[in-house]
């Protein structure tokens, strides 16, 4: 039984194994010889609304053999104030597995210790591992390895996005660039607990984007965070990927969003639709990478 909780906890024999088997699997949809969820009934336990991950993670059990169930906050007793703890004990002996979207990251890693049953982070405040190895596996599809490449991003350097690709860059060997504002940079104590990762931290979005053979950004202002919306859009105005910011790039440089989208904030309209085949591409291996996840964590 293996949880994927983080990025930070997973070992890079594990990144390297999920994101190796998502290619074959993506590959043999419609025709696959295993189904590893077979006779097995997953929860999904989702606190924070969700369009693309809801519906990766629902048609990839189902396509992997399980049945799956979707409660919501107001479905159960976790929405009137029950304890993590209990609920994981209950699901635990009813389910095989369980898929959780919410705010505290604490929230998964209980469940996980409670229920005893593989338990996979769907995004908390701290990390959003499946999107992050989803995004590796894009850009290694079109670009080869990304050991050693230069990956930028642009925005609120203090948030679950950024947060998983600093650990990401200490499993996979490549050069990370954050370019955001003050008070939107990444916690000291973020980076010190990326051991060995090659982090540049910046206000500088242009010399961040100089060279980078991927340029990446999110929302400005994520679930929970509304309250800051007015002062977020201040802060970061000009943090914005556009047609000038990617000359500065590689000439092959992928540009990556994993939505939805604001249009004229983190990225402008333009530059968004040059680029949507390989954003739409990001947004579909949400479903093959998920499978993998899923398989290695009853293998």
């Amino acid at each position: 039984m293996k949880h994927l909780l983080s990025i930070e906890k997973l070992g890079r024999e594990d990144v390297v194994g999920i994101l190796a088997a998502a290619g074959p699997i993506k590959g043999a949809r419609g025709n696959h010889a295993a189904r590893p969820l077979e006779g097995q009934a997953w929860a999904m336990l989702f606190s924070k609304s969700s369009t693309r991950t809801r519906v990766s993670f629902e048609v990839g059990i189902r396509e992997l053999g399980g049945q799956v169930m979707f409660l919501n906050a107001n479905d159960i007793q976790l929405g009137r104030g029950e304890p993590i703890q209990d609920t994981a004990r209950v699901l635990g002996r009813m389910v095989h597995g369980a898929v959780i979207r919410t705010f505290k990251q604490s929230d998964v890693e209980d469940f996980a210790a409670y229920s005893r049953i593989p338990t996979i982070n769907a995004l908390t405040d701290d990390e959003h591992p499946c999107q992050v190895l989803t995004d590796v596996f894009t850009f290694q599809e079109k670009r080869g390895s990304i050991r050693d490449r230069v990956v930028t991003f642009i925005g609120d350097g203090a948030s679950n996005m950024a947060y998983s690709w600093i650990f990401a860059a200490a499993r996979l060997d490549f050069e990370l660039r954050i370019a955001a504002p003050a008070g939107y940079q990444p916690a000291p104590e973020i980076l010190a607990r990326a051991a060995g990762a090659r982090v540049v931290v910046t206000e500088d979005f242009r010399a961040a984007a100089a060279g980078a053979d991927l340029l990446y950004t999110d929302v400005w202002v994520s679930m929970g965070q509304e309250a800051q919306s007015g002062e977020r859009l201040q802060r970061m105005a000009g943090y914005q990927i556009n047609a000038p910011l990617v000359a500065l790039a590689r000439p092959d440089a992928l540009v990556m969003h994993c939505l939805p989208a604001y249009r004229g904030k983190e990225i402008d309209a333009a530059t968004f639709e040059a680029h949507a085949g390989t954003i739409f591409d990001q947004a579909e291996n949400r479903l093959h990478v998920q499978k993998s996840i899923l398989s290695w964590a009853v293998a």
